[in-house]
């Protein structure tokens, strides 16, 4: 998904935000011959992500601009480590310096937070997998920061997959028709390929929306006992997929009830962006 294509929209987009006529500073303080080296440095230590979109981002700032990356996504790092250099005309490095450091941070802040996530439910079957809860235009960013990570992704779109959720099935009672039978006419209407998955949020949703035949079905913020209850009653017909009131506290004990999956909002909504710092140096 982390296509430069996808990239560019962000990084262009961004830095025409940033600068929509030039940078007034570096236009009014900088010798336009000036020559630039920085380093990209951890304050803090953590898991990266988003090197690829770090150096199209210097660029993009300006074509002349060469990144070199210490580390790959999904490394580990710690506090006073370089990750990257950039060299180049200075103008173009400080244009360039404040998106790539929002975007590099925000990515390696969620591969942080999910790690995390990751090492909690180790040794267990539960696969951690994301959202579509993430920040409008950088999904395709924030997606690849989670598999750096170590987890998974979730249908990327409401174009990928069918869930039906609550919203859907409220629609569907409202209309009288039985949740057996609209997940029936539901698969007339799909491809053979397309994965069809369901929400309940009670016990007794489970037999009939199995009976309907379902890829994954999705416990949502059911019990610990529930969750139990509801991969006993699944009995391998389906995928199990957990969702809701899912932390890091609680993440651990999710998974040891036996499901496949547990989905987590926060990897994406909640991450806060990792201390990283843009060192300059001027060249001669």
């Amino acid at each position: 998904m982390l296509t430069p294509e996808a990239i560019d929209r962000v990084v262009i987009a961004a830095l025409a935000e940033d600068a929509p006529w030039g940078d007034a500073t570096s236009d009014a303080f900088i010798p336009a011959g000036a020559t630039a080296a920085a380093q990209l440095v951890a304050r803090e230590p953590g898991v990266f992500s988003g090197g690829e979109v770090f150096a199209r981002t210097m660029s993009a700032a300006n074509a002349a601009t060469v990144t070199t990356l210490a580390v790959q996504d999904g490394d580990l790092f710690v506090p006073g480590e370089v990750l990257a250099t950039v060299t180049g005309p200075a103008a173009g490095v400080l244009l360039g310096e404040r998106v790539s450091l929002n975007l590099v941070q925000r990515m390696s802040g969620i591969a942080t937070l999910t790690s995390s996530y990751v090492a909690a439910v180790e040794g267990t079957q539960a696969r951690i997998v994301d959202t579509r809860k993430t920040t409008p235009g950088l999904r395709a960013l924030e997606r690849h920061a989670v598999r750096s990570g170590g987890a998974h992704n979730h249908r990327f779109s409401l174009s990928d997959a069918v869930l039906a959720k609550d919203n859907h099935l409220a629609v569907l009672t409202a209309s009288g028709v039985s949740l057996t039978d609209a997940i029936r006419q539901a698969r007339t209407r799909i491809s053979h390929t397309t994965h069809l998955e369901v929400e309940v949020d009670r016990l007794d949703q489970i037999e009939p929306v199995l009976a309907g035949g379902v890829d994954t079905i999705m416990l949502d913020n059911f019990s610990l006992d529930e969750l139990r209850q509801g991969v006993a009653l699944v009995a391998g017909r389906a995928l199990i997929e957990a969702s809701g009131g899912v932390n890091l506290d609680t993440v651990r004990a999710i998974a040891e009830t036996g499901v496949d999956i547990i989905s987590v909002g926060a990897l994406t909504h909640s991450a806060r962006a990792l201390d990283l710092g843009l060192d300059l140096s001027v060249m001669p």
